[in-house]
Formats: C-alpha cells, sequence, structure tokens
C-alpha cells in the first residue's frame, strides 16, 4: 500500500487545505469588519436581498480564487509553504478588499454601487460588483504565481503586480463604457439587470486578460510593462469586435442594443449572450498569446 500511497504528501495535503479554509474565515470576518454597516444575515435571510446575495458570493468566489494562488505558486519546504499560504493570503484579502473599494469608486463613478445594492435591491449593481471582486481575485491570482528570492522581494512584486493589475482593470472598463451606445449608468441605476450582466461580463473578460498578462515569468519591469500593455490594448480592441460577432452570430437578425435598452422589459437573456460572448472571447485570447 505505501508503494500507492505517500502518507507525507498526504499529511501535506490536508496542511494545504486546512490552511486555505483558516484564511477563508479570515476573509468572512474582514468582510464584516470593513463593512460594520451591513448586516449579513438580515440582508441574506430576513430581507432576500439577490442583489447583495450576487456581491457576497462573488467575494466569495474571489477569495477562493485568491487561496489558490497561495497553494499552487511555487513549493519550497512544507513549513515554508505554510507561512507564505498565511503571509499572502492576509495580504491578498487586504488587497481585495481595497481593490474592490477603489473599483467600485472608479469604475461606476455616478452613483454608489454599495448603496444600490443594499437599499435599492439592484440586482444589476450586485452582479457588477461580484464581477469587480471576481476580476480582482484574477488579478491576485496572476501576480501569486512566480518564484522570488526573498520574501521581501516577493510581497514587493506582488504589490507591484496588483497596482498595475487594477490600473488596468479600470482603465479598460472606462475604455468599454466609453465607446458603449449607451449610458451603462443610467441603465444600471433604472435595475435594467440585462445592461448589468452584460457589463459584468466585460469586467470578468478585462480580468481574465489582466492576470494572463501578469503570469508570465518575471523578466524585468520593462518586458513586464510592454506584454501587460500589449495585452490589454488588443483586449480592449478585440471587445468591440466580438460584441458585433455576438451580435451577427449568436443573436441574428436582432441588436443587442435594443434587447438591452430598447425595449420596455429588457432582455435578459440577450445581456447573459453578450457577457458569454466577452469571457469566452477572453478565454481564447489567453490560450492564443
Amino acid at each position: 500500500m505505501e508503494k500507492y500511497i505517500n502518507i507525507i504528501d498526504l499529511s501535506h495535503s490536508l496542511g494545504y487545505t486546512v490552511s486555505g479554509l483558516i484564511i477563508f474565515i479570515i476573509g468572512k470576518i474582514a468582510y464584516k469588519l470593513i463593512h460594520p454597516k451591513i448586516n449579513i444575515q438580515q440582508e441574506l435571510v430576513d430581507k432576500d436581498n439577490f442583489a447583495f446575495i450576487l456581491s457576497y458570493v462573488g467575494y466569495f468566489a474571489a477569495l477562493i480564487i485568491l487561496i489558490g494562488g497561495t497553494i499552487v505558486g511555487e513549493s519550497y519546504d512544507f513549513a515554508t509553504d505554510i507561512l507564505l499560504i498565511f503571509v499572502y493570503g492576509i495580504i491578498g484579502i487586504a488587497l481585495l478588499l481595497i481593490a474592490a473599494w477603489i473599483s467600485n469608486k472608479l469604475i461606476l463613478t455616478k452613483f454608489d454601487l454599495k448603496k444600490e445594492i443594499i437599499a435599492d435591491k439592484n440586482e444589476g449593481s450586485g452582479i457588477i460588483e461580484a464581477a469587480i471582486y471576481i476580476a480582482n481575485g484574477l488579478i491576485l491570482y496572476g501576480a501569486l504565481i512566480g518564484e522570488s528570492e526573498t520574501l521581501l522581494s516577493g510581497i514587493i512584486t506582488f504589490l507591484i503586480y496588483w497596482i498595475i493589475g487594477n490600473f488596468v482593470l479600470i482603465i479598460a472598463s472606462k475604455t468599454f463604457t466609453s465607446w458603449m451606445s449607451y449610458d451603462i449608468h443610467t441603465e444600471i441605476e433604472n435595475d435594467n439587470v440585462a445592461a448589468g450582466i452584460s457589463f459584468a461580463g466585460a469586467i470578468l473578460a478585462i480580468g481574465i486578460i489582466t492576470m494572463n498578462a501578469i503570469l508570465d515569468p518575471f523578466v524585468n519591469w520593462t518586458t513586464t510593462l510592454v506584454d501587460i500593455s500589449l495585452q490589454t490594448v488588443l483586449g480592449c480592441i478585440l471587445l468591440p469586435v466580438i460584441r458585433l460577432f455576438a451580435d451577427k452570430i449568436l443573436l441574428p437578425g436582432r441588436k443587442l442594443t435594443d434587447e438591452i435598452v430598447n425595449q420596455e422589459k429588457p432582455n435578459i437573456g440577450a445581456g447573459l449572450i453578450e457577457a458569454f460572448a466577452y469571457v469566452a472571447a477572453a478565454i481564447l485570447i489567453t490560450w492564443s498569446i
């Protein structure tokens, strides 16, 4: 039996799993501490606030992606691995919450996303915030993968990648909203869930492309910045092309814009098709580059 089962490897795997669960619990506590005015139990159970549930689940999805990055990164000895899981996990939780707050303020500047979710139960806002969390989780995952000579240099590289990734996410999201033929702020504020799903798909796509750009092995900062810039520009150019593709191929004979904003009841299915097109294209781009 010992030939097939390595007890040491199994015990290490158990240690990584338990460490990941502890980081998850720390992340849950950190969310509560950062949002003291939100009664989570009340929103989930008493109010049945689906907008908040979307956002909350998005946060946990991002947290799991972050934990994955801390576990699957470069492996040393078991004790060092556990130490790095906790160091990068706790720093990552702080960066995830900070990045989500910054993104909320800078991507959709005309209203308070949290207020839309809690006070208005705006499901479009809920899914956009979920996408912002997940996109930031992907950026943190990309920043965690790689080698470093010392813990300090690893943390510095991690922080710089996080800053670059969030800068790219915000700029690309602003670029996306500028070329849309309708005002996304107005549609989201008017509870247009279809528009929220569509925009969430674009944010996720940008997050996937950004993660892929910073996943490449570090050579030097010039090479890294050039790679990230090229992939970001490529992504920004391809998003409108993909929307045209979705219009012609996935929804022939109709216009996505008409289905999402120019009818009395916005077509959530059309928003989902558009979001799928963006995410699928982003995945295809990461496989191709």
